[in-house]
């Protein structure tokens, strides 16, 4: 079983599957249009110095989100399984 947790608590360089975005209006259409939609692959790879926005890899971009909106967006963590070859 999968850990379900909001974007905001996803730690650096863990992957991330998006679930559900739970704000409305303008917000909800930004955030769909840069690519956040439900099963989308996320990954915080950078933070500002003051630790907020925070930038995630989403579908090969770099997109910067606020805390403020990632506290809405429920994400399943995803264990990252690599291959081993010999």
């Amino acid at each position: 079983m999968q850990k379900i947790l909001k974007l905001s608590e996803l730690e650096m360089f863990k992957s991330g599957k998006i679930l559900n975005i739970n704000c409305k209006g303008e917000i909800k259409r930004r955030l769909l249009d840069i690519g956040l939609i439900k099963d989308t692959k996320i990954i915080p790879v950078l933070k500002s110095p003051s630790g907020d926005p925070r930038a995630f890899s989403i579908r090969g971009s770099l997109i910067a989100i606020r805390k403020e909106d990632a506290r809405n967006i429920e994400i399943e963590e995803v264990k990252e399984i690599k291959e081993i070859r010999e």
